[in-house]
């Protein structure tokens, strides 16, 4: 009889480190999430000044890869799928702007890039 307590407390305790672990990988996620979202907005309001201030091209440029480097980041750890559409959005974005800067427009259109980094921050808002 002992041993079938001991049993089953040694089981119930690695039950409950088990879903401990869970749980703390589920918060390091979203974490992980909200603090991409975050570099994500500084991004895009980088991107927005740059646009705003004669649309220089290097600033351009510079905060399209800030935003790249973000999206990879949070590419790699999300297995949302509203984020993962988010993300898909909000890369389409970035590259349309990076065309038109290509293409000589010092003032591209970036609300694809504000609204898809809008829906991110929604969707890693815990």
């Amino acid at each position: 009889m002992r041993r079938h307590r001991t049993t089953a407390l040694v089981s119930g305790v690695a039950l409950a480190a088990a879903l401990t672990l869970t749980g703390c990988g589920a918060l390091d996620k979203a974490f992980d999430c909200v603090q991409a979202a975050e570099a994500i907005a500084t991004s895009v309001d980088r991107l927005s000044q740059a646009v705003a201030n004669a649309g220089d091209p290097t600033q351009i440029e510079e905060s399209l890869n800030a935003i790249d480097k973000e999206l990879t980041t949070l590419k790699d750890k999300t297995g949302n799928a509203d984020l993962s559409k988010a993300v898909d959005d909000l890369a389409n974005g970035v590259e349309q702007v990076r065309t038109s800067v290509k293409n000589g427009d010092t003032t591209p259109d970036i609300k694809p890039v504000t609204d898809a980094a809008t829906e991110v921050g929604k969707v890693c808002t815990p």
